[in-house]
């Protein structure tokens, strides 16, 4: 006679047990209870209780795909990235986040010496002022991309740093009492409005607000003040230039590889450049270094500037002279739109000073 009941229960028993299906998740991620055992010992943290987390992170594949590098079928091209971020959405929206926020950006140019626009730029290229910050959970993409990162020349670097800012990600949950699985962030594990890994949050935030947190994700104030001290920290100079159109002689032409490749750094006296065969159309500050800056524009000729040490900072963010640039230029224009509306401006900074003022 057949019994459901008997049915159920043979399926029951085919089915794999809990500690199964966790041991068969916890597979796609070769080294990760090593890596709980190092996080006992060196962090203290419970091993049962990180088990259990990881026992819910998923494995995503979506976060392989997208950090894979695109094959590189067309040469680099400086005005078509320019043109996806010095755009009217971003310069609108950025004035307007600039108008609302005028009293946290004044402080934080006051207390750091970060022109406000720079900051404004920042969250503009990296989140459109917080419109897109990620909806991958942090720990699934940092966690996949830590231990099964794709096969690539640089794999064992980059294992080796995501699997650091998993590290980083339990610490600062642990610190800010939230569950880790509750982050949600891009496909590479950045955080909100200014899109700062875990690393970063841990070493460069700031609770701005004075809240007693630090929250890149709510908190568009501690995200401004995040943001000039992570770049102060990397090398910001209150009231130095960023940038300055380079023009190259013959000379300078003839040994470019000497004069780009010195890394993110600011290296050359003026007086250097000119010897070099490198000069400006305009009188270079004599008591500031500079760096050659060659933006590539596809088939059509290169662009040369002069970047100080302020534009290198800004490349310490993302490590690439077209972010910096794009983020410069669109500071320059969220700038020039600001300063066409000084009512709009004046009003707007009125009416916060009245809000945190009412009971």
């Amino acid at each position: 006679m057949f019994l459901l009941s008997d049915a159920i229960a043979q399926e029951t028993q085919n089915q794999p047990s809990t500690t199964d299906r966790t041991t068969q998740r916890l597979a796609k991620f070769p080294g990760i209870h090593d890596f709980i055992g190092q996080m006992a010992s060196k962090h203290g943290f419970d091993r049962d209780e990180l088990f259990a987390t990881f026992a819910q992170v998923r494995h995503s594949k979506q976060a392989i795909q997208l950090v894979r590098p695109a094959p590189p079928d067309k040469p680099k091209n400086w005005q078509a990235y320019r043109a996806r971020f010095v755009e009217p959405v971003r310069i609108e929206a950025g004035v307007r986040f600039w108008n609302r926020y005028a009293r946290d950006l004044a402080r934080a140019e006051k207390q750091y010496g970060v022109p406000a626009e720079i900051i404004v730029a920042i969250i503009g290229v990296e989140s459109i002022y917080g419109r897109h910050t990620g909806n991958f959970r942090v720990l699934d993409a940092l966690t996949t991309l830590a231990f099964d990162y794709p096969e690539t020349p640089n794999r064992t670097a980059r294992m080796a740093f995501f699997r650091g800012e998993v590290e980083q990600t339990l610490l600062f949950a642990r610190e800010s009492g939230l569950d880790p699985l509750s982050l949600r962030g891009s496909y590479a594990g950045a955080i909100g409005w200014p899109q700062f890994m875990p690393s970063s949050i841990r070493a460069y935030g700031v609770d701005f607000d004075h809240d007693g947190k630090i929250d890149l994700r709510k908190s568009p104030a501690d995200a401004i003040g995040s943001i000039a001290n992570f770049l102060v920290r990397h090398g910001w100079k209150r009231g130095e230039p960023i940038v300055f159109r380079a023009q190259l002689g013959a000379a300078a032409k003839s040994r470019l590889d000497s004069l780009l490749n010195k890394g993110l750094e600011a290296t050359f006296w003026p007086a250097e450049l000119e010897i070099a065969g490198v000069t400006s159309n305009v009188e270079l500050p004599a008591n500031i270094r500079f760096g050659l800056i060659d933006l590539q524009n596809g088939y059509e000729p290169t662009e040369y500037w002069l970047g100080t040490g302020n534009f290198f900072a800004i490349t310490k963010y993302n490590r690439s002279y077209f972010y910096a640039m794009s983020v410069t230029e669109l500071a320059r224009a969220v700038r020039t739109a600001h300063n066409a509306e000084p009512e709009i401006a004046a009003e707007a900074m009125h009416e916060q000073s009245v809000a945190k003022n009412v009971p």
